[in-house]
């Protein structure tokens, strides 16, 4: 499985599973279609929005963890 860390780049973890794109609208990050962002890490990118980066990669390691398990069901 494939983990998300705070350092990876936003377009890198989109091309892991865009499932992951309501995980960060729903937490502010309405600019994650912009070519810039894609460049911007997550820490980055949840400082410019007030994130806490921490919280939100737990729920996006979360988030893989489920599809990984309802694949392997």
């Amino acid at each position: 499985m494939a983990q998300i860390t705070k350092n990876m780049i936003i377009g890198d973890i989109l091309k892991i599973n865009m499932g992951v794109v309501p995980i960060l609208l729903n937490e502010g990050m309405h600019c994650i279609g912009c070519p810039a962002s894609q460049g911007e890490s997550l820490e980055e990118a949840c400082m410019v929005h007030g994130i806490d980066a921490d919280a939100l990669t737990v729920k996006l390691n979360e988030f893989l963890a489920n599809v990984e398990n309802e694949e392997n069901k």
